[in-house]
């Protein structure tokens, strides 16, 4: 599943091709992704202008004067900006043909993903409750020991919890528990203020780095002009069972925790 990092990849490779433009035309291909795309963007859409794109979790937020088109890729979803011409590929199930000859599609073959719209002066439900951007100034060093209190589950299933913060998901939080020395399997309440400081700067330090480096390589996601991530070649556990730890000599131990791979060091990390 694309991640913060694949996401922000994606709304920062959009940003310079599609802001300023104007919708001509909208076309649904497929309404069934995993919910309903709504059938009324085909004339909300029409003739307004793209003002800016932003990205909240998972989520890309396109702004127009009348609301927000708000689309998550699910487990295998994308978003190009194509030549409109250019035939459309299997499993491009939504378009919007643009003023200058361009139109942006969004491919995604086991249809997780959605497409809604959300009005101004509304908030989905989807979008309430969230937590704070690890990357903003709101996710402070106190904010996850604060939300930590009592609570009885690992601290990995905690630091991908949207309500605590959003956009850890399993391969950062894996990555992150590794650079701040923690065992996936300590209990979120029982881990110390100062710790909880050291993994808030490998939260950051982690998917900064993933950002910087275009996302993860993952099966089904690649940027918007098509080519992959490079994250993944420098992941220092996810994915390297019975491998060398790249920091002691111990050996690289996968767990399953929340129906979820785990990776981690047994040595080094506590």
């Amino acid at each position: 599943m694309p991640e913060l990092p694949e996401v922000e990849t994606t709304r920062k490779g959009l940003e310079p091709l599609i802001t300023d433009r104007k919708i001509k035309s909208i076309h649904i291909y497929k309404k069934n992704l995993r919910w309903e795309v709504p059938s009324h963007l085909k004339s909300t859409l029409k003739d307004q202008q793209i003002k800016k794109i932003s990205r909240r979790a998972k989520y890309l937020l396109i702004h127009f004067n009348n609301g927000k088109l708000v689309i998550h890729l699910g487990m295998s979803g994308s978003i190009s900006v194509v030549n409109s011409l250019e035939v459309l590929k299997k499993h491009e199930h939504f378009e919007l043909k643009l003023d200058n000859g361009r139109s942006i599609r969004f491919h995604d073959p086991r249809r997780f993903g959605s497409i809604l719209w959300q009005n101004l002066n509304e908030t989905l439900s989807l979008l309430k409750n969230l937590g704070p951007e690890p990357l903003s100034y709101q996710f402070t060093k106190d904010s996850l020991y604060n939300s930590s209190n009592g609570k009885s589950r690992n601290i990995k299933s905690f630091i991908m919890d949207s309500n605590v913060v959003v956009g850890v998901g399993n391969i950062y939080a894996s990555e992150s528990l590794f650079l701040a020395g923690i065992s996936p399997k300590r209990k979120a309440g029982k881990t110390s203020k100062n710790r909880y400081k050291i993994l808030t700067n490998s939260i950051k330090n982690v998917l900064q780095d993933a950002i910087n480096n275009g996302g993860t390589t993952l099966n089904d996601f690649s940027n918007v002009d098509g080519n992959p991530g490079y994250f993944s070649q420098v992941l220092n556990v996810y994915g390297r069972e019975n491998m060398p730890c790249m920091r002691c000599s111990g050996k690289i131990k996968r767990i399953t925790q929340n129906q979820r791979a785990t990776y981690y060091c047994p040595k080094c990390q506590h």
